[in-house]
């Protein structure tokens, strides 16, 4: 399918050692020269600060409420349950829709369910059920405004900056990251959860106000998929036909299934295992986020895009998770989350950046919401399951087995991946120094006889 002008096309696919045609790339921050991505970006600092606030403050609320760590697996499930049910259909609609208009809808309406928890809980008259249904409103909104931004990043700053942009986007979240749960944390002690919702709330202010101040002649047209039937169908079969596709979406299912159950787990070992309260569960998040800016800011400066990168970081992401479940003490465990935090986002964006310079940007709505359906919409299925294993055998059982599914995965499409490729693993020395690497099976055959 062609695409409009100034749209990129879909590069060749990639193999764990042979990338997508690289990116242009000046600097770590480059993209933010591009006027629109520059306010898009300042938007998303205050509105992504505002989100980690709303998730710290909603899970410590559900926990108090409860004492029930399954209870905050089914708010964390009820949050994605909409991109598992509906994922699909939302990237059909963002492939025929304009981006910035939809973003526009989609952000006020999850304003809208940020001040409605707010006035529910700072009046006294919050319950369980408010918040399993706020949680439930904003999983719908996500399941069109997920792929919208995922998609818009492209049209803002070309094919050349994409891989840098996205990997800003990252660095941008998780920049916020470091604020929000410590800001949440003094919050939730100082004066409550509901001004955490209430600056939640307000903070959609920024991104919308960045949208309406975008110049339209700016932008990188991109051909809107027209209204038809198939077009479902036609994006699944698109991607099944794309092993450099569907590999990576099926790996991170399986870490966005069993591995990022974060909400879960830390609050469990805060409140169970280290007895510490809702600033330790604060400050594992946000340790958590130092790590995974560091891992934002690393991929911003990488003008490729690899699979065997993907591969390695998964399986050192599943076995960080192991070790970290069975520390012993409060300051281990805490410092660990920063490694976890570099892994996971590593995984996050290599996996993000690879899918969408594979894609054919009239697919690339369809495509990023399958991504994004696999990666949030395992968690309904993941979140509970997790959930029950925390209540009935602890934190460091439910914590460590997330951590062997992950790095299983990882291993086990590392292998799928090289023999597609027809690679194998070769074992060296480099300056005295061992190296590990996929390579051909004809190079390593050369190399042999000579």
């Amino acid at each position: 399918m062609s695409s409009g002008p100034g749209a990129d096309s879909a590069p060749a696919p990639a193999t764990p050692d042979s990338p997508p045609t690289p990116p242009g790339k000046s600097s770590m921050f480059s993209s933010l020269k591009i006027r629109n991505y520059r306010l898009f970006f300042i938007g998303q600092v205050v509105s992504n600060t505002g989100t980690w606030m709303q998730r710290i403050a909603q899970d410590w609320l559900v926990l108090s409420l409860t004492g029930s760590s399954a209870a905050v697996g089914i708010t964390t499930a009820l949050q994605f349950l909409p991109m598992l049910l509906f994922g699909l259909y939302g990237g059909v609609l963002v492939d025929r829709l304009p981006k910035r208009p939809t973003l526009l809808v989609t952000q006020s309406a999850m304003a809208l369910t940020g001040l409605a928890l707010a006035f529910l809980t700072l009046s006294g008259h919050v319950q369980v059920w408010h918040v399993y249904v706020a949680a439930f409103a904003v999983g719908l909104a996500t399941v069109v405004d997920n792929p919208a931004r995922q998609s818009f990043v492209s049209e803002m700053v070309g094919p050349d900056q994409l891989q840098n942009a996205v990997s800003l986007n990252s660095a941008n979240f998780q920049s916020a990251r470091l604020v929000g749960p410590a800001v949440a944390g003094v919050m939730i002690t100082g004066v409550g959860t509901g001004w955490a919702f209430l600056f939640n709330g307000l903070s959609f202010v920024a991104p919308l106000a960045s949208l309406f101040l975008m110049r339209n002649r700016d932008l990188h047209s991109v051909q809107r998929a027209p209204r038809g039937k198939g077009q479902l169908r036609e994006g699944l079969h698109y991607v099944a036909g794309r092993p450099d596709l569907i590999w990576p979406i099926v790996l991170v299912g399986f870490i966005g299934t069993f591995g990022f159950n974060f909400p879960v787990w830390l609050s469990a070992y805060a409140d169970d295992i280290f007895h510490a309260g809702a600033g330790a569960y604060s400050l594992f998040n946000t340790l958590m986020a130092v790590g995974s800016l560091i891992g934002a800011l690393l991929a911003a400066r990488r003008g490729t895009t690899r699979l065997r990168v993907l591969i390695a970081a998964a399986t050192a992401f599943g076995l960080l998770e192991v070790v970290a479940a069975v520390a012993p003490s409060y300051w281990l465990f805490a410092l660990l989350m920063i490694p976890i935090g570099i892994a996971g986002l590593t995984v996050n964006v290599t996996a993000n950046t690879a899918v969408q310079m594979g894609t054919d940007p009239a697919m690339r709505g369809r495509v990023m919401a399958l991504f994004m359906m696999v990666f949030m919409g395992g968690t309904p299925v993941g979140a509970p399951i997790v959930g029950w294993i925390t209540d009935a055998y602890g934190p460091r059982v439910s914590f460590a087995l997330g951590g062997v599914i992950a790095a299983a995965a990882a291993a086990t499409i590392g292998v799928i991946l090289a023999r597609i490729g027809d690679l194998r693993l070769s074992f060296d020395w480099n300056h005295g120094h061992p190296s590990v690497a996929f390579v051909p099976r004809e190079r390593e055959q050369l190399a042999t006889a000579a």
